[in-house]
């Protein structure tokens, strides 16, 4: 893996991998070095949403789509719910030299908007020939550096690089995860008028942060859900004293079986409750866990926004956004859990419920933030539940508006 031909720059940034392969090429953004691990994205719009998703910490991101920063970034297409905390993101490698911003809505160039989030980049290398590699050894641990002066210890690097312990065991969700209870009423974008905020009410989730994206909350917002979101550690009295009509399980980083250590009593107790439960990606696994399932450690994940998903329920394939480097471990669930989704590209499980009970999950980011859309339903589908269960309540009880469970 070589620099590009056409670039003459001298090389102010470096990759060093686990095992000591070194990439150079043309530092941008923040400066320093950065461990974590060197994933792929294959999506070809949205790398403001990608690089504030909270999920990806411990990551370093290569982009396949060579053009990325052409139109900067903005305030609105953010995922991070609080972009006071330290970002998640590691690093990100590009193609492509970034240009300057072609778009209406730029509001910063993606250099100067990286140094602020303390992202170190690296762009001008041969992104095929690292995605190639990814795919046939995994992704590895690496270090990612950026000096203008061009000056790195490569030796120091690789130690660095093969040091790091990866993502197997480590519990992320805590590092990204809201630090206190918020309430949330923000729906979604339209032209013109931008982000718009609720105006009716007819459920009130219960949302846990493993590393909440703000467009899972516009769109149960959308849906007339009153929105209390809970840290990670929530337990399960914690959750239920809120009197929930649903309970909404997000997306988050590192290892489920870690995170799971104290998320999945709190699961269990939400599902011995009767309570409509829906997650998703980290969610989505620790519920399997929760069930009786396993997860395994993939070889190269799955991060991009062309996913081919079938949903037996429907018969259906849509295109789904994912991000996620472990998956539930195929033939794990026991018989009491149906598998509902299946990836078309490997046969990865993405997505179950538990039968008779009002629980479901899936692998991917039905949110869609940055696209496609397809698996909007889903959303539906939870508040469905959700009105079953209350038109199912005594009267008195739902006039009461306990929400007892």
């Amino acid at each position: 893996m070589t620099t590009p031909p056409w670039t003459d720059q001298k090389p102010t940034a470096c990759l060093v991998l686990a095992d000591g392969t070194m990439l150079e090429g043309v530092g941008l953004g923040a400066t320093g070095e950065m461990a974590g691990e060197v994933c792929f994205n294959t999506a070809m719009t949205g790398y403001q949403e990608i690089l504030t998703d909270p999920s990806y910490a411990g990551q370093i991101i290569t982009f396949t789509f060579p053009h990325i920063g052409n139109v900067g970034v903005n305030e609105e297409d953010i995922e991070t719910v609080n972009m006071a905390q330290a970002s998640g993101v590691r690093g990100c490698i590009l193609r492509a030299p970034v240009t300057d911003p072609a778009s209406w809505r730029a509001t910063r160039h993606l250099d100067a908007w990286l140094k602020a989030r303390g992202i170190v980049g690296l762009a001008g290398i041969d992104t095929r020939a690292l995605t190639a590699l990814i795919r046939e050894t995994g992704m590895p641990n690496a270090v990612i550096a950026h000096d203008p002066a061009g000056a790195f210890d490569h030796g120091a690097l690789k130690s660095q690089a093969a040091a790091w312990p990866g993502l197997e065991g480590a519990d992320l969700a805590k590092d990204v995860t809201a630090g206190q209870a918020y309430t949330w009423d923000e729906t979604s974008w339209t032209l013109g008028k931008g982000y718009g905020r609720r105006t009716e009410e007819s459920f009130h989730v219960v949302a846990i942060d493993y590393g909440m994206k703000r467009n899972i909350l516009r769109l149960l917002a959308d849906r007339g859900c009153r929105l209390t979101v809970l840290p990670a550690s929530a337990s399960g009295d914690d959750i239920l004293g809120h009197k929930p009509d649903g309970v909404f399980l997000s997306n988050g980083p590192g290892d489920p079986a870690a995170t799971g250590d104290y998320a999945v009593p709190a699961i269990r107790k939400v599902i011995e409750a009767g309570v409509p439960l829906f997650g998703i990606c980290l969610g989505h696994q620790m519920l399997a866990l929760a069930l009786g399932g396993k997860t395994d450690k993939m070889h190269q994940g799955h991060h991009g926004a062309n996913h081919p998903v079938k949903d037996h329920t429907t018969g259906k394939v849509e295109i789904t956004s994912m991000n996620h480097g472990f998956a539930v471990a195929g033939g794990s669930l026991p018989d009491a859990v149906e598998e509902t989704h299946v990836s078309l590209f490997d046969g990865s499980n993405c997505g179950l419920r538990l039968k008779g009970k009002p629980v479901f999950s899936v692998q991917y980011h039905p949110e869609a933030s940055p696209g496609p859309r397809d698996s909007h339903y889903l959303f539906d589908r939870f508040t469905d539940l959700m009105r079953e269960r209350k038109d199912l309540k005594p009267l008195a009880e739902r006039q009461a508006g306990t929400g007892a469970v």
